[in-house]
């Protein structure tokens, strides 16, 4: 509230409770006073009408306080000290709030950063992600022993999250390490599934924009805590990265209430390269 106005609410509360001999509940204005602009209300409460024009601000500031006033707790007279009248301003009548609303005038951008983290990964059960016989194909196994060399080595790559529109996460690409095959999310028959693509133009993916074919290749990384995550697509959302509980099973897409995969990940031996 300006100044201007609080100056102006102060003036129309001390008018408001000067004290009046007058005892009616009704207004009065039969008498020579009402010609003149000043009818009796109340005891206590008198209605001054002026004819200098007030803001829409100031209305709306008067109409704040008269409707706040009436949810005040009851009193014994409609007379009140400064102080008390300075307190009932303050704890019932200013309120401010700002609202602030963001439009998306063009379509989302996806920029690569520089930052590149190279790291394994294991799926809640501990089972890790090999690449079956260096081919497209991921499975999710339990390496024991000296096997865990042959967990996959994944390169994920942030981007900038648009400037508008909400994103619920990370967004980043899963590529597997010095190779050109990447992580994609698909729907060639209907359902959303997990592939690896070759991406030989690797300079295509340092900008992503929303609704282009590349927007396959984006996941967003939500951190459940410090070393779990979840990986959502951007291009079909509620459907996760996920694994199934049996062993040597294709890590695939699923749905984001299916109960029967493991859709939370742990990455490890991370280094920025």
């Amino acid at each position: 509230m300006a100044d201007k106005d609080m100056l102006l609410l102060e003036s129309f509360f001390d008018s408001a409770f000067e004290s009046d001999e007058m005892d009616c509940d009704e207004l009065d204005c039969s008498d020579p006073l009402a010609m003149s602009g000043r009818c009796a209300l109340h005891r206590g409460l008198r209605i001054e009408i002026t004819e200098q024009p007030h803001s829409m601000r100031q209305v709306a500031n008067f109409v704040i306080a008269l409707n706040k006033f009436k949810h005040t707790q009851k009193v014994q007279s409609t007379e009140f000290t400064d102080n008390e009248l300075f307190n009932i301003i303050l704890e019932r009548v200013i309120e401010e709030s700002v609202v602030t609303t963001v439009h998306c005038e063009s379509l989302k951008t996806y920029n690569k950063q520089d930052r590149v983290i190279q790291c394994t990964v294991c799926d809640s059960l501990k089972k890790s992600l090999v690449q079956f016989q260096g081919g497209r194909t991921l499975l999710a196994v339990t390496l024991k022993g000296g096997n865990s060399s042959q967990s996959v080595s994944i390169n994920l790559s942030s981007y900038t999250p648009p400037r508008c529109g909400a994103t619920n996460g990370l967004p980043v690409c899963l590529g597997i390490a010095q190779s050109d095959l990447y992580l994609a999310c698909t729907n060639v028959s209907g359902t959303p599934s997990l592939n690896l693509e070759v991406v030989e133009d690797k300079e295509a993916l340092k900008t992503i924009y929303e609704n282009d074919d590349l927007e396959r290749f984006l996941f967003l990384r939500k951190a459940t805590s410090k070393s779990n995550n979840t990986f959502e697509s951007v291009k079909y959302p509620g459907w996760f990265i996920s694994t199934a509980k049996n062993e040597f099973t294709s890590v695939d897409m699923c749905v984001e209430g299916d109960t029967s995969r493991q859709k939370v990940f742990s990455l490890h031996n991370q280094k920025v390269i």
